[in-house]
């Protein structure tokens, strides 16, 4: 596992920080400690990234100027090459329409420069990035998705924002590109404090024995992603990434998922699928060439994510994670 030094860190950041879209302004209580907080004596606690649990390296701290930043990036050929994924913190896969896939690609401790290609959002998205607060760039939406997503308190950006361009060597409508970069710096919102941790992050000495699983096909549809156990890490087998470009994936969290119509069908008259990510379901955690069975909860679009089996909680060992949500209807998972 690629777990970074633990570092102790100086006392919180001083100042008044401005809100966040759905930040609220009350103090914490002085009990309290948050990552990198004086403690006793004047010790103070380790820090750990919020979307990887991984711990911050030197005298950086993970708190940043801005918010979780989530790029809805095309998985499918005519994406080819997807650019920006190796510096993503944490990958969704999501079921879009036709059987087919979408990436939702969340950017915090490292802000890259040009990602893409961007393509729209979907209300699966309000219980995918809610929990974190994270803020959203995309090619835009259908007017009921839009209006789902501004009801539910989510910002998003689109084309016509800063950092946002059109390649001149890709097709429309894969050619539009997005700086993150230029966007972030073009906010003047600060969010105030940390992200809360988007998984139960732990040890990988501490994960139940679990079963053998050097391969792992997650198919949504028309679409199964493929992936093989190398080297210490799952590597995509059917990854459309630029070469080099591959996001580093320690741990497959695959979520079996509700799901439902979201109201409405493409230019193409295909429905378009709605995941429902609240309730529960089963998970399927692969890590260290093995996997864990348990359960998923989620107590509501904006709660956290909760894992277990049934000798009791269930944690992410700190790391690089990619989330496959397959529909429990129409998906299935294999692995040997």
């Amino acid at each position: 596992m690629r777990r970074s030094p633990l570092t102790m860190t100086a006392a919180l950041l001083a100042g008044s920080l401005l809100l966040a879209a759905c930040g609220g302004d009350e103090a914490e209580p002085e009990s309290e400690s948050t990552p990198g907080q004086e403690v006793a004596e004047g010790s103070t606690l380790g820090q750990t990234w919020p979307l990887t649990g991984l711990d911050v390296e030197g005298e950086d701290s993970s708190l940043r100027t801005h918010p979780v930043m989530v790029a809805k990036i095309d998985n499918s050929s005519s994406s080819a090459p997807q650019v920006g994924l190796g510096a993503a913190d944490l990958v969704v896969e999501e079921l879009v329409e036709g059987g087919m896939t979408r990436l939702a690609v969340f950017y915090y401790s490292e802000i890259p420069g040009t990602v893409g290609p961007i393509r729209s959002m979907r209300s699966s998205d309000i219980g995918i990035v809610s929990p974190v607060d994270a803020e959203v760039v995309t090619s835009g939406a259908a007017p009921i998705t839009v209006n789902r997503l501004r009801n539910a308190g989510v910002r998003f950006y689109g084309e016509g924002s800063p950092g946002f361009t059109r390649a001149g060597d890709r097709s429309a409508p894969y050619n539009l590109m997005a700086d993150l970069g230029k966007l972030v710096d073009s906010r003047k919102e600060t969010p105030e404090g940390r992200p809360d941790d988007y998984l139960p992050w732990g040890e990988a000495e501490d994960l139940p024995k679990g079963k053998k699983a050097r391969t792992i096909a997650a198919a949504f549809g028309s679409h199964t992603t493929t992936w093989s156990y190398r080297n210490g890490g799952y590597v995509n087998q059917n990854s459309y990434a630029a070469g080099g470009d591959e996001f580093p994936t320690d741990t497959v969290l695959v979520l079996r998922v509700r799901v439902g119509d979201a109201g409405y069908r493409d230019p193409a008259g295909n429905p378009v699928p709605e995941t429902k990510l609240e309730g529960k379901g089963q998970a399927l955690l692969f890590h260290g060439g093995k996997v864990v069975t348990g359960t998923w909860s989620k107590k509501g679009l904006d709660a956290p994510l909760s894992l277990s089996t049934k000798k009791g909680k269930l944690e992410v060992p700190a790391g690089h994670t990619w989330i496959e949500l397959v529909p429990q209807q129409s998906g299935n998972v294999t692995f040997k």
